[in-house]
Order: structure tokens, then C-alpha cells, then sequence
């Protein structure tokens, strides 16, 4: 499958190399320098390689700021391999990370992992996502379940979205809580908890959502 892939790297070098490789195995690659090319440009691309050491902002906040408007899926490709990074890049909504260097089956291999899971979660009934007799959809932000709408507050919709987006990939809770309130204060925490256990009564699928303990929670399997 030929993917469009906007490349975030500042090194002449690494992205030459790149964007010659991605070509020579069917996809569209296109470079950009910066974190703010990144963020004015994702919506031409498939799939982000970002690296965090940018010349204008760090990777992560790219991310960040990247995952409050957009789902596209994200590989991290950088040299920086510390676990902190690591841990933060994935809470902050990455799909995978990669540490330089990597080779290139590995890197085209998790590509296709990451873009085939967009793909089903975006595919056949594009922003309608459907689960065990609910139906959640995106755009008009209403639910049905067995048919019959179900009437959710503002956040409870926003957090269930989130969810829905990812559903079958596990969502950490200070990324519920930076998408639905802008950051993850503790201030929200408990908020969190109480929409949740809303969603679960009003939605009636025991299953449906999931408890990841130490982490956060999936919609689906």
C-alpha cells in the first residue's frame, strides 16, 4: 500500500537516506524541516515520521499540539532513547517509537503495522465508529445504542470521541485528560473518573470500555 509520509527531520543526511528508501519501496514521502512545517502540512500526509530534535521546537510539544487536532498516525523516529522520552512520546499520543539507528525493515514494517490500524479505524464507515450494537459518530457527536440515541454531556462525548478514534488501542489517562481539558491536572482527574462511570451506565455494554490498571483505558477489543 503506498502511504503519503510526511518526514520531520533536520538532518540533510538522515532525511536524504529516508525520503531515497521510502521511494524505492512505493511510498510518497515529502521532508520538512521544521516542527511548524509539521504542524501546517499533516494534513497532506498518511503517516508522521517525527524526530524530536527539531530547530524550532521540541518533537513532543509538536506532538502534543499535533494530537489536539488531528488522529494521523505518528512514528517517533529519533536518537533520543531514554525511557522518560520514550514513556512521554507514547503517552502524548505517538502509535510507535523508534530509536535511531533502525534498519529499514523494521522501520517499513512498523509503518505498515501503524497505517493498517488507521486504516481500520477509519475505513468502510468513515467517522462512524460501530462496537457491539453502539454506534458512535464522530461528526454529528451522537450515539446510538441498539438503535436508540443515547443523551451524553459535551465532555462525556469528548472523552467517549477520544476513545472511539483509538478504539482497540489502549489510551493513557493524562492523554484522555490533555485532549478533553488541555492538560492532565490532577484538578480533572477525578472528573475523569466520574464521566467514565457515566459512559459505562448510559452505554450499558459491560466490556465494552476497559480498565488498563497503571495506565488508562480501550474502547473495544
Amino acid at each position: 500500500m503506498t502511504v503519503r509520509v510526511l518526514l520531520v527531520e533536520d538532518d540533510d543526511g538522515v532525511a536524504d537516506a529516508l525520503v531515497e528508501s521510502l521511494g524505492a519501496h512505493g511510498h510518497l514521502p515529502l521532508r520538512v524541516r521544521r516542527g511548524g512545517d509539521a504542524l501546517t502540512r499533516h494534513r497532506e500526509a498518511d503517516l508522521v515520521l517525527l524526530d524530536l530534535g527539531l530547530p524550532d521546537q521540541d518533537g513532543l510539544e509538536v506532538l502534543r499540539k499535533l494530537r489536539r487536532v488531528s488522529a494521523v498516525p505518528v512514528v517517533v523516529l529519533t536518537a533520543r532513547g531514554d525511557e522518560r522520552s520514550v514513556v512521554r512520546g507514547l503517552r502524548l499520543g505517538a502509535d510507535d517509537y523508534l530509536v535511531k539507528p533502525v534498519r529499514l525493515a523494521e522501520l517499513l514494517a512498523r509503518m505498515d503495522a501503524v497505517t493498517r490500524r488507521a486504516h481500520a479505524r477509519d475505513s468502510a464507515s468513515g467517522n462512524v465508529v460501530r462496537l457491539a450494537g453502539v454506534e458512535i459518530d464522530l461528526d454529528a457527536r451522537r450515539v446510538l445504542v441498539d438503535g436508540r440515541e443515547v443523551a451524553l454531556t459535551t465532555k462525556e462525548f469528548d472523552v467517549l470521541a477520544v476513545l472511539a478514534a483509538r478504539h482497540g488501542t489502549a489510551v493513557s489517562r493524562q492523554q484522555l485528560m490533555d485532549e478533553v481539558w488541555g492538560d492532565a491536572y490532577l484538578a480533572v482527574s477525578r472528573s475523569l473518573d466520574v464521566h467514565l462511570a457515566q459512559l459505562r451506565a448510559k452505554l450499558n455494554r459491560p466490556g465494552l470500555l476497559t480498565t488498563i490498571r497503571g495506565f488508562g483505558y480501550r474502547l473495544g477489543e
